[in-house]
């Protein structure tokens, strides 16, 4: 069972990602902030990370980077509700550090299972 890290500091949004996802037959973990996402996959790596981009703590940007660094083989998904700047911003700086999906918020559940499917192939 693939496993997918979901990071975003709205506890309502991980756990819809984490029903949704664990209903498609994903094992899902989760955490609240980059640091501690970076942690919890350094601890157990995982098939995919879904990341927010706007975050206290260590935002998205500086996670993928992060991420890229120490594994560079890992499959980012960024997502963004888009702040003062509107997402679209956010979202293709998040592509060029290496996300290679990206979803503003609200996102069609429908769409992001199927960027998950295509890159877990």
């Amino acid at each position: 069972m693939p496993l997918i890290l979901v990071i975003d500091d709205e506890v309502h949004i991980r756990t819809l990602l984490r029903e949704m996802l664990e209903r498609a037959g994903y094992e899902v973990m989760d955490a609240p902030d980059g640091e501690k996402g970076i942690r919890l996959y350094r601890e157990n790596p995982a098939d995919l990370v879904i990341t927010d981009i706007i975050m206290p703590k260590k935002e998205g940007l500086e996670t993928i980077t992060d991420l890229r660094v120490e594994f560079p083989e890992v499959k980012i998904i960024a997502m963004s509700g888009g702040g003062t700047v509107g997402p679209e911003s956010y979202l293709q700086i998040a592509e060029g550090f290496g996300a290679l999906r990206i979803f503003a918020k609200p996102f069609k559940m429908n769409e992001l299972l199927a960027a998950i499917q295509e890159l877990l192939g």
